[in-house]
């Protein structure tokens, strides 16, 4: 439930930052929105204690699924990719977010 409580909450914090202008806002929701998909799909192997995930250590009845692990893992490495070329774009771009006229 704690689990549940704590995506939703940042799923939240993500949509609201997004929704600002600014465009570090927008940035700093891109991730927030990064970790709770992380959360989400860590949650959907399962978060209760299984055994560890390799062969022939333990039977496959008792071990954990790998592929959620897998995919929050590559799901890590393209948030931060796409979070570097955001701030990329935000240094070198123009100051267009203060809201004032051309």
């Amino acid at each position: 439930m704690t689990l549940a409580i704590t995506i939703g909450v940042l799923t939240f914090g993500a949509v609201f930052l997004m929704l600002q202008r600014g465009l570090v806002r927008i940035i700093l929701g891109f991730v927030m929105l990064g970790h709770s998909v992380n959360l989400m799909l860590m949650s959907a192997g399962g978060i209760f204690r299984r055994a560890q995930p390799l062969i022939g250590y333990n039977p496959a009845d008792v071990a954990s699924d790998p592929l959620p692990q897998a995919f929050v893992l590559t799901a890590i490495v393209i948030t931060f990719s796409i979070t570097v070329y955001m701030l990329t774009l935000a240094a070198t771009g123009r100051d267009d977010d203060t809201g004032g006229a051309p």
